[in-house]
């Protein structure tokens, strides 16, 4: 099958042909930059030039490269026959008939399972989303912003009233983000514009953020869950060194752009306060200007016309600043532990290649179910099965996790379920444990 991606130079086979007939060691050929190849149920597809135009981005598309991307290919396109003919043009030939289907370290049993769990989960109708479900829970945030401005207008901005005010400011925008999270995934309508069209409005009018650049960062997050330089959530090396290889990588080189063996205790002074209140928007601002991207700077406008539009008039320009100050500060902590805690105390490793499931359940493990986790969490307390089916809609999670669960004890991979107060504090050990490699391999080797 081939060992490692090997670098060539652009490839002159074009696109469109599709009689040719390969190997997998020819198509791990086609990772670099500028020639990418991709196989899609063992059609070979020449997506260089596309890579650029997918909707996507072009990270996550392109870090598939010189592989088998046809279970990342299925989680992530509800609607296959509509991506078919974007695909059609780039199609340059087959994998040989000698070939196996998968690359690599994927184990063909488990792909083909799992390949099997989400034809009957369909049939379950576990893909058809309740649109009553998303329309409460879209009501219910903006029924929470309305109370809380309602309740500062008729009776007044005392302290109370207003600490009040910003704990349902922050709930409302806590609860919209995971609602855009749903509509990102295209998990709500069956047509995917209205998805985008509704992920825009909640995003950008109600959260004052962008679509676009979420999605470009989300998606590489979730198509190489926990991989080293290819997943954003885990490149964090100038202030974070995470799981056990990077520390070590890190004290071998004598790397300190940080004091890594203390960053179990600063991750209180610069993750949950900041991520939200500073780095996410500087982000923002950033790739909107920079990718030009008018629509949805024009949505993050409209929220800022409308937030100072009901807060000036009562707290002033200076107090409309701190209260969206403060309640970015709790939405920030709020969204920090819950998309953390799933991930940091997993592993985190470079690229293995392997099958989607693996991947994915070696990157991911679950919170205990209940009423308030499933609401709190945004039902991200279920994200084993929010990985391996991404386009499921959320209140489908608890009906499909006893299969995966079954279908990883047949395979032997590890399932993990927490408390959620064990999966936050599992986010300051693994810091601890990773600083502590650091401080060992920096000193010692």
């Amino acid at each position: 099958m081939g060992g490692g991606c090997q670098q060539t130079e652009p490839s002159e086979h074009r696109s469109g042909g599709g009689t040719g007939v390969y190997t997998w060691e020819e198509v791990q050929k086609h990772c670099s930059r500028k020639d990418q190849w991709l196989v899609i149920s063992r059609k070979v597809y020449n997506i260089t030039q596309w890579a650029r135009r997918h909707p996507g981005g072009s990270p996550v598309i392109s870090h598939y490269a010189g592989e088998d991307a046809t279970e990342a290919f299925t989680a992530f396109h509800p609607d296959q026959k509509f991506v078919q003919k974007f695909l059609k043009p780039l199609l340059i030939g087959e994998l040989a008939a000698t070939e196996p289907s998968q690359d690599q370290n994927k184990n063909a049993a488990i792909m083909q399972d799992l390949h099997a769990l989400r034809m009957q989960a369909e049939k379950q109708g576990l893909f058809q989303a309740k649109l009553l479900f998303f329309c409460l829970h879209l009501g219910h945030i903006i029924l929470l912003e309305a109370l809380a401005w309602l309740i500062v207008w008729f009776w007044g901005t005392s302290w109370i009233l207003t600490l009040l005010c910003l704990l349902m400011l922050a709930t409302a925008q806590v609860q919209g983000s995971w609602l855009q999270h749903d509509f990102g995934h295209l998990s709500v309508f069956k047509k995917s514009r209205w998805n985008h069209l509704m992920q825009k409005f909640v995003m950008g009018y109600l959260k004052g953020a962008s679509a676009n650049w979420w999605n470009h960062m989300h998606f590489r997050h979730h198509a190489k869950t926990n991989v080293l330089s290819k997943d954003p959530d885990v490149n964090m090396s100038n202030i974070f060194v995470l799981g056990a290889k990077q520390p070590v990588e890190y004290g071998i080189k004598k790397i300190k752009s940080m004091p890594y063996n203390h960053q179990y205790w600063y991750f209180f002074l610069v993750g949950p306060p900041l991520l939200l209140t500073v780095v996410f928007n500087i982000q923002i601002l950033k790739t909107l200007i920079s990718r030009r991207d008018w629509v949805d700077l024009a949505w993050y406008l409209a929220f800022y016309l409308r937030y100072f539009s009901c807060s000036v008039p009562l707290y002033g320009l200076f107090g409309s600043l701190v209260l969206l100050t403060c309640v970015r500060f709790l939405e920030s902590h709020w969204f920090v532990w819950i998309s953390q805690m799933n991930h940091i105390p997993m592993e985190i490793d470079h690229e293995k290649h392997k099958d989607w499931l693996t991947m994915q359940l070696q990157g991911t493990c679950n919170i205990e179910q209940s009423f308030f986790n499933d609401w709190f969490s945004g039902h991200l307390n279920f994200q084993i099965e929010h990985h391996l089916f991404p386009t499921m809609p959320r209140h489908s999670y608890c009906l499909v996790a006893p299969q995966v669960r079954a279908l990883c004890e047949k395979h032997g991979v590890s399932y993990k379920m927490k408390t959620m107060w064990q999966g936050m504090a599992d986010v300051v050990r693994s810091l601890k444990i990773s600083g502590d490699l650091w401080l060992d391999a920096y000193l010692h080797k």
